[in-house]
């Protein structure tokens, strides 16, 4: 193999690497946030609940709609990882 060859061989290397820590990244910290607001969204929704169960129904349709807004973060931290896995370099 001569020289250039095989300096090209490790700059390929060297970007797959970068790449998959890229989408590691990606997921870890897109990801994150939607935890942390869901579980932020479940426990006002209960606080809210235990103050007024009369207005379990609307509080419950509200909660479960903000926790699919952040879902919504989490699927988008799929799609970057996969735009950044499928990108050729």
């Amino acid at each position: 193999m001569t020289e250039t060859a095989q300096a090209t061989t490790q700059v390929v290397q060297f970007i797959q690497v970068y790449k998959e820590l890229a989408m590691a990244i990606a997921i870890w910290l897109w990801a994150l946030w939607p935890w942390i607001w869901i579980g932020l969204i479940g426990k006002a929704a209960l606080e809210a609940v235990g103050r007024n169960p009369e207005a379990t129904s609307k509080i419950q349709w509200l909660a479960i709609l903000s926790i699919a807004f952040a879902e919504a973060i989490a699927i988008y931290a799929l799609v970057i990882a996969f735009i950044i896995w499928f990108v050729k370099m």
